[in-house]
């Protein structure tokens, strides 16, 4: 082994053999889970639906956050992969344009409330930047995207609520799946929801992360410690729905190409990572 690693850095010391090894990389990392997130059909989401299914009490209604919903990609994979369960869905969408579409594409759903805000830290109004009217990239972050020949040129004011109010003025005790994709603010999110993961009132928490929280400054260190804090355990979700446990943090794991992670209390039987 360490002739080889004396010999390996000679022989791959020119263009073609760095190419062929960054693709490499590319594939055993998609393979991973990292890199391949930003698709719901081939991310390995649906998985999730399975082990929210194994792992909750068939005799009560599945409640589901869908915070950052966009136009209702995640909704209509969620009842694709639910269907014979009872659940209900609360969706969470701040850009006027985006809801607009959201609406049109839930309207033939009778469980899902619709809320044209968003979830974040605290209450307030902000300011949501977008490339495009309904664009999946807004978010509260003026993301530098040059380098993808995009401008985030656009904006608008959205409102802004806590996790925990909402579920006070709504009187919801315990959340079965929360989903975040907000572009960078995941864990402003989870920090508005306190009083909930206080209660170990939230069983499963599933999360995106990738280039924009290069933009917020955010790290997976910062969730790994989040939850680890609130006795729940962080996998990284492969294509395939696997889920692999993150036992211990490292820098390593710094791969800032959109991945899914899935947080949990515990899971029943095969659900196990």
């Amino acid at each position: 082994m360490r002739k080889l690693r004396s010999v390996l850095p000679r022989i791959t010391g020119n263009r073609i053999s760095q190419v062929l090894l960054e693709r490499g990389v590319n594939l055993a990392q998609y393979l991973q889970g990292v890199g391949g997130g930003a698709e719901v059909i081939s991310s390995g989401e649906t998985g999730i639906f399975s082990i929210l299914m194994e792992s909750s009490d068939p005799e009560r209604t599945l409640r589901i956050f869908d915070v950052g919903a966009n136009i209702g990609q995640y909704l209509q994979l969620a009842y694709a992969c639910l269907n014979g369960c009872q659940f209900h869905i609360h969706s969470f969408e701040p850009s006027s344009e985006a809801y607009a579409a959201l609406c049109d594409n839930a309207r033939n759903y009778s469980n899902v409330t619709l809320n044209n805000f968003g979830l974040g830290r605290e209450m307030q109004e902000a300011e949501l930047f977008y490339d495009q009217a309904g664009s999946g990239l807004a978010s509260l972050s003026k993301r530098r995207l040059a380098h993808c020949g995009i401008t985030m040129g656009l904006s608008e004011r959205v409102r802004i609520e806590t996790l925990d109010f909402y579920c006070r003025e709504h009187q919801i005790e315990y959340i079965d799946l929360l989903k975040l994709d907000v572009e960078g603010h995941e864990l402003d999110v989870l920090n508005g929801a306190s009083g909930m993961f206080r209660k170990a009132a939230i069983s499963m928490v599933q999360f995106e992360f990738g280039g924009c929280n290069i933009d917020t400054r955010t790290f997976l260190k910062d969730f790994f410690y989040f939850f680890s804090d609130r006795g729940m355990r962080m996998a990284r979700i492969t294509p395939s729905g696997y889920l692999h446990e993150i036992r211990s943090y490292s820098e390593v794991q710094e791969q800032f190409r959109t991945s899914n992670f899935l947080c949990y209390r515990h899971l029943r039987g095969s659900a196990r990572s």
